[in-house]
């Protein structure tokens, strides 16, 4: 069986790989090791695999963008840090995600989930359901209805700095410092936004990219975010210790 594997960081691999060398669920004959988007894009133009394992934030952007350039439909078993894309990757045929640091026991399972699919079940419901997924994927929400008064008016993606929580209410503020009430959830609205766009930097704050002015690093587990407008509440605004790896890797994609 052919193993990929997308993964950026060599201890990661390497770890991955000497658990693949010793367990005996699933016969591996070959592993590619593709260290970046592009190198795993260009791959899969050309080849394919039979099972691939999947870091998500990758040195030159996010792995789940392999998908908008390749038609993929090898199962994929994702290996993060990050719990903030564990609805995304079902678009895809996922088997498991594995947060990192995980046990061998937990690639284990992954690894017999796996078989189990493979052996038991008929593929073509999996991949029409896929391929419906990623057609509602594509329908990202882009514009945001809003009332002023007693008229309704439509914000585009571009034109929203910031959606931010306040109470029980969401707000989306506007590059020109309009801010209106947004019905919706904080927890939900990031599912329908552009990942390339935007970025739920803690349990308030989804932020648009070009709204960031100036980022701020008090330490390495404080770090604040300046943004155009400021907020009118909750003045500064830090990222979540959990995100800022993340964070500033997509501020600087």
């Amino acid at each position: 069986m052919k193993i990929a594997i997308i993964e950026d960081e060599l201890l990661a691999v390497n770890y991955l790989k000497n658990l693949l060398d010793t367990q005996s669920i699933v016969p591996v004959t070959e592993t590619v090791v593709l260290r970046s988007k592009k190198q795993a894009i260009e791959f899969f133009k050309q080849d394919s695999a039979d099972l691939i394992f999947m870091d998500i934030h990758l040195g030159d952007g996010m792995s789940l963008e392999i998908f908008e350039h390749v038609e993929l439909f090898t199962p994929v078993i994702f290996i993060t840090a990050f719990d903030e894309y564990a609805m995304k990757v079902f678009r895809h045929f996922t088997i498991d995600y594995l947060l990192k640091p995980f046990e061998e026991e937990d690639l284990y399972k992954a690894l017999r989930k796996f078989i189990s699919i493979r052996n038991n079940f008929d593929p073509e419901p999996v991949l029409k359901s896929i391929s419906s997924l990623r057609q509602a994927d594509e329908e990202i929400m882009k514009r945001f209805m809003v009332r002023e008064g007693n008229k309704l008016k439509s914000i585009d993606e571009q034109n929203t700095a910031y959606f931010f929580a306040s109470g029980k209410y969401l707000f989306l503020t506007t590059k020109d410092h309009q801010t209106y009430i947004y019905d919706d959830t904080i927890k939900d609205i990031i599912q329908k936004l552009n990942p390339e766009i935007f970025f739920k930097i803690n349990r308030k704050f989804i932020i648009n990219k070009n709204a960031v002015s100036e980022i701020i690093k008090h330490s390495s587990q404080k770090v604040e975010l300046r943004l155009s407008p400021e907020p009118e509440v909750n003045a500064e605004v830090f990222i979540s210790k959990t995100q800022i790896a993340e964070c500033l890797n997509w501020l600087n994609s």
